[in-house]
């Protein structure tokens, strides 16, 4: 059995032995021209963020299983593997502690504005004042405020599970089904205009692409924070952009783009506000998160390869 993971750097985590015996062979990165070369005989592919599309897919008969090292599988053709009898295995609830927890460094940090804060003790403004503090900024408190979640599953639950910690009222937002059992739900309509805080946690799908555009912004109240620590695609970026020009919103903290890494630069990197955070896709990977996650791709391999494949998004086992 060989098995090929196409982009281990993106996994800072030990990779324990698999329980069958196995070529394996890694590579840090695989750029997209390199695909089919590099799984050329394997049968097993792991990857994180490498696309495997149909093009690439057709060549590459003997390949099985995709191990997706990761929640979200947007990158994989997953209706060609279904109809190819490739199974796909990603990782289910390995963040959720950590992503909630980056979501909410930046609700508390955007809510009481602390970098405006911050920058003002930089430029010495403190050092001016008459007396023992200043009111630059307005702070706004998370008890007794709204928390609307969009994505009811187990990361969406834990960002609930602490919005209640902190004395939020939290609204789930609607949407077609399979649903989440025991969550009650609000019309998305409803979440938009109630919410102080919008957490974005589902997955990039069709029908979630642009899900916040510029007519959900205008919808949204103007001391709104929006969070996205799911996928870049979920917003219009340009639309965030005209929103904090123009006031729309109170703030926003992104940890994903639409593009991963921005190379050749992007909009969102040239927002330069004390309101706006944006860090590099890193909410997912905490030390614990990522170490548990190696350690269920290695147990979806495994059970696949024993004939009880786990964690399918696919027909085929």
């Amino acid at each position: 059995m060989r098995v090929v993971f196409l982009d281990r750097a993106s996994l800072k985590a030990r990779l324990r032995r698999f329980a069958f015996p196995a070529e394996y062979i890694e590579h840090q990165k695989t750029d997209s021209g390199e695909i089919v070369e590099r799984l050329r005989g394997a049968d097993i592919a792991i990857i994180n963020k490498v696309p495997m599309r149909a093009e690439s897919l057709e060549q590459l008969p003997q390949l099985r299983m995709i191990a997706v090292a990761a929640t979200g599988y947007d990158v994989v053709d997953v209706p060609y593997c279904s109809q190819h009898a490739i199974a796909v295995a990603t990782i289910r609830n390995y963040a959720v502690h950590t992503v909630p927890e980056h979501a909410f460094a930046m609700i508390l940090a955007l809510r009481r504005n602390l970098l405006a804060y911050r920058q003002d003790v930089e430029a010495g403004v403190w050092n001016k004042s008459e007396q023992f503090c200043f009111f630059t900024h307005d702070i706004g408190d998370l008890y007794g405020a709204t928390l609307g979640i969009i994505g009811e599953g187990a990361i969406g639950q834990g960002t609930a599970a602490i919005g209640r910690a902190f004395g939020m009222r939290v609204l789930f937002a609607d949407h077609p089904p399979p649903k989440m059992e025991g969550v009650q739900f609000t019309p998305f309509e409803t979440v938009l205009a109630e919410s102080d805080v919008i957490s974005l946690h589902c997955p990039l799908l069709p029908a979630t692409r642009n899900l916040i555009d510029s007519n959900a912004f205008r919808k949204m109240k103007r001391n709104a924070l929006l969070i996205n620590t799911a996928r870049g695609g979920l917003v219009d970026e340009a639309a965030l952009i005209q929103a904090l020009d123009e006031g729309l919103i109170a703030g926003a903290g992104f940890d994903v783009l639409t593009v991963e890494p921005p190379k050749n630069g992007h909009p969102l990197l040239d927002v330069r506000r004390p309101n706006f955070i944006l860090t590099p896709h890193v909410a997912w990977a905490s030390d614990g998160a990522m170490q548990f996650l190696a350690d269920q791709l290695i147990d979806n391999i495994d059970a696949w390869v024993a004939g009880k494949p786990q964690h399918l998004v696919t027909t085929a086992a």
